[in-house]
């Protein structure tokens, strides 16, 4: 690892500070370095908030250095107003004569025009370091921005011979078939992702809350495909999570469901989605090859009956033992960002 790589890997972990609060701007990580040492850090604020390259500046207390200083950062500065002034004029005010930038952004208010100001302002500009792990990190607002709708994650827990749920439910008495790390782990990924999709029989028949209850951080919003909307005595309509029904009002069930769903999504500014079920839901996406991952956690129990699990034959990721739990992980190889 060369010297810029190792502080845009250093970007890259301070940009993961932010998930789940950055929404809908991208959370970037960036640091400042004179010789060889970091004097400034940052990442981006919650949406109104400075940019992470802002907030590293602000970070450094001798302020006399920047004008020897190299700014790194994991996508392309801002040129344009927003909630916020363009960072590139504040790079530039500064006297920063160097950045180093993990990957452009595809942003058309930007795309290559923020890289080009600099140059022409006297800074040094270097691109393109450690690509692959700044598209794996800035996935989310990447598949906003280029595939015009949210990274899409669908997630479910299935028993070793392949049902998700039994035939009959005590919506009083949780019928867990994942244990209870996985399902700490889940409320984890619920504060990273914007948002949670799940059908209409799952909270008839669940009631679920869709929080993140087992782990600190705010819960996503919350959408519910179903055709002749909801009354609004279920757990999910008495919380802080904001709630929308995709009913026949929003959504012509005749037609393309998923394609009307993501266009939904992406006028609502939505980067990512956790699509929790049920299995008529998933299958949606999985038939239409609209997603991005698959989360399965997969038990030892069998339970010989019941609802069964979408049906997959499709090479796995990758897998991760979560105590007596395995997770297995599936990539839409089909969605590549490699044009960046």
């Amino acid at each position: 690892m060369n010297i810029h790589e190792k502080y845009i890997s250093r970007c890259i972990e301070l940009g993961k500070l932010g998930i789940g609060n950055t929404y809908p701007n991208p959370s970037v990580g960036s640091c400042i370095v004179v010789d060889d040492k970091i004097i400034g850090e940052g990442y981006t604020s919650m949406a109104g908030g400075n940019h992470a390259e802002v907030n590293a500046i602000n970070s450094v207390e001798d302020k006399s250095l920047l004008k020897q200083s190299t700014i790194y950062v994991t996508l392309e500065p801002c040129c344009h107003h927003g909630k916020t002034p363009p960072c590139v004029d504040k790079i530039i005010a500064c006297g920063i004569k160097k950045v180093v930038i993990g990957i452009k952004d595809p942003n058309p208010l930007v795309c290559g025009k923020g890289i080009e100001r600099l140059k022409e302002n006297g800074v040094e500009v270097i691109s393109g370091v450690l690509k692959n792990e700044c598209i794996e990190h800035h996935k989310r607002f990447l598949s906003y921005i280029i595939n015009k709708r949210p990274y899409i994650i669908l997630k479910w827990a299935e028993t070793a011979d392949g049902f998700v749920a039994p035939i009959k439910k005590n919506v009083n008495e949780p019928y867990w078939i994942s244990n209870k790390k996985s399902r700490q782990l889940v409320h984890k990924w619920r504060s990273e992702e914007q948002a949670i999709l799940v059908g209409a029989k799952t909270i008839r028949e669940d009631d679920p809350r869709l929080t993140t209850r087992d782990w600190e951080g705010k819960n996503c919003d919350i959408y519910i495909l179903s055709k002749n909307g909801f009354k609004k005595d279920y757990k999910i309509f008495n919380q802080e999570s904001k709630v929308t029904t995709l009913n026949n009002e929003k959504i012509d069930f005749e037609k393309d469901i998923v394609k009307q769903m993501c266009d939904k999504f992406y006028d609502d500014k939505i980067l990512s989605i956790i699509v929790e079920g049920g299995t008529k839901t998933l299958s949606n996406f999985i038939d239409s090859e609209t997603w991005d991952e698959m989360r399965v956690f997969k038990t030892k129990e069998k339970l010989g009956d019941g609802i069964k699990g979408p049906n997959l034959k499709l090479s796995e990721s990758k897998k991760v033992d979560i105590g007596d739990d395995e997770l297995v992980y599936y990539l839409n190889k089909e969605v590549t960002f490699s044009n960046i």
